[in-house]
């Protein structure tokens, strides 16, 4: 993931771009840490430098709740990313110029703003009927399974972005002792649920589907739904901690979960 946190994939990745489809168009802004690219004709996006930690994940939340209460003309949608905001727009109603000159002034003083944050517990069963990549991950690392466990549950995470699927959380960051790469063969489906690990990132699977992380556990609750206003449980800023639950308690939630009647709860912080 250190490659990834100082850019060099990313500069490497923005070269091939260039290479093969010219430089995407750019609006300059007074800050030089701060680049407005074109994504097509209907989004900009707000890109804050080349690094992926928190420090950059919290500029590029608090100019997504500027933007939220400016509710500028002809905006539709903004989303979070590691390191930019995506602001998809009307052309028909606003143009990439007149959005950028709107924008540039909310980006003073990003680093003083602290945004608001929800705190979630999500209870995890790391029982080895669930946990199919604990003990490789284990000997990977020179830890014991429980030793894994307690670093993954007694760890706060960052929520940075929402992506890949519904709901589905990258989180970070890691202790150092668990980041290991993903795994080189990729499983064909993962279940709904599961919790797992890759680079310095956590996340939990909201459906079945195709996935390349070490599974430690699963948690009985589902972090989307269609039932729900928003669909999914977390968003980009939240803090999560994983609590550890026996496989009894696990089965007691899921019926819970499947009667629609567990439903995970956040405080303010």
């Amino acid at each position: 993931m250190s490659a990834l946190r100082d850019g060099t994939i990313l500069r490497a990745f923005d070269a091939r771009v260039a290479a093969r489809f010219g430089s995407l168009p750019e609006e300059r802004v007074s800050d030089p840490q701060v680049r407005l690219l074109s994504n097509g004709d209907t989004a900009l996006a707000v890109e804050f430098g080349e690094r992926i930690d928190r420090a950059t994940s919290e500029r590029v939340l608090a100019l997504h709740d500027r933007l939220a209460r400016a509710a500028l003309a002809g905006v539709v949608e903004l989303l979070p990313t590691f390191r930019s905001l995506m602001v998809h727009y009307d052309p028909l109603r606003t143009s990439r110029a007149e959005l950028a000159r709107r924008i540039e002034p909310l980006l003073a003083g990003l680093e003083a703003v602290q945004p608001a944050t929800r705190r979630w517990t999500i209870p995890v069963c790391y029982d080895p009927a669930f946990a199919l990549d604990l003990d490789e991950v284990a000997a990977r690392t020179g830890l014991t399974p429980a030793e894994v466990v307690e670093h993954h549950s007694t760890t706060t995470y960052h929520v940075y972005m929402i992506g890949f699927l519904p709901g589905y959380p990258y989180m970070g960051d890691l202790p150092a002792r668990l980041a290991l790469p993903r795994r080189e063969n990729p499983r064909t489906q993962v279940a709904a649920g599961s919790v797992a690990i890759a680079t310095t990132l956590s996340a939990v699977y909201t459906l079945q589907s195709p996935g390349g992380w070490h599974i430690l556990g699963r948690t009985p609750a589902s972090l989307w739904s269609r039932r729900r206003n928003p669909p999914a449980v977390l968003a980009p800023g939240d803090k999560v901690r994983f609590a550890p639950i026996r496989m009894d308690e696990f089965e007691r939630l899921a019926k819970r979960a499947e009667a629609g009647e567990l439903e995970l709860e956040a405080w303010d912080a």
